[in-house]
């Protein structure tokens, strides 16, 4: 008759690759947890910001983040020599141009930039028309802090300088390196009900943490499989007979 008898034998190299690795993987777990709360927290920011009444426009703005998702009303007259149009924006399966227009505001020198909403192109890829209204308007909006493409080519002051009225993308930064105006560190997209006649449906992104709890998730299964597999090859079988 023969028995098996189990018996625990540390070994190197499981223990290398696998068992020194787990705090780490717990770590990243709980890391990724905490990120998932951050944005939770950031959602109910920003949500609460939404409902909040319109913030007129007049001083300087000391912390543009604050105005994220606020909503925005401003006085003044739109100015046609600032104007630029943002290339390829997408509205289902046409491309168009966002019309991004400075509007200087009354009763200071002070302008800001407004997403007048979207243009279609024509078909030999121009734009179609964009008139500027003329004289006093009223301007409301949703706050927007524009930021560039993850990948920008010749994303530089000097070179949109080059860029003419047609623009791959657009940050404030670029806009008053570009053309020596100086406007408000937020954009305005600019309210459906507004007058103008553009198309004006801006996606709201509020963050999500669903993301985050399935990268902890991930993490947490990838420690429990490289603890069951040091516990399997920690384990020697030595058999005796009798």
């Amino acid at each position: 008759m023969r028995f098996v008898d189990v018996k625990f034998q540390f070994r190197w190299v499981p223990t290398l690759l696998l068992l020194l690795p787990i705090p780490l993987f717990v770590m990243l777990g709980v890391w990724q947890i905490d990120r998932a709360e951050q944005k939770r927290v950031q959602a109910r920011i920003l949500g609460e910001r939404a409902r909040m009444p319109p913030l007129d426009l007049g001083d300087p703005i000391k912390d543009p983040e604050a105005l994220r998702f606020r909503k925005l009303r401003a006085w003044g007259a739109f100015e046609a020599t600032g104007q630029i149009l943002i290339e390829n924006r997408r509205r289902g399966s046409r491309i168009g141009f966002h019309v991004i227009t400075p509007l200087r505001i009354q009763g200071s020198n002070s302008r800001v930039l407004v997403n007048r909403g979207w243009i279609a192109a024509a078909t030999d890829g121009n734009p179609v028309a964009a008139p500027v209204p003329e004289g006093e308007v009223t301007v409301t909006g949703e706050a927007h802090l524009p930021e560039p493409p993850a990948l920008s080519l010749h994303g530089n002051p000097e070179a949109a300088k080059d860029w003419g009225r047609r623009w791959p993308y657009l940050t404030l930064e670029l806009y008053r390196a570009a053309t020596g105006t100086q406007v408000l560190p937020v954009v305005i997209l600019q309210h459906p009900d507004d007058s103008g006649g553009f198309v004006r449906v801006w996606p709201r992104e509020l963050p999500k943490e669903g993301m985050h709890i399935g990268y902890a998730i991930q993490w947490f299964a990838f420690a429990l499989i490289a603890l069951v597999l040091w516990l399997r090859f920690s384990w020697g079988r030595r058999a005796e007979g009798s």
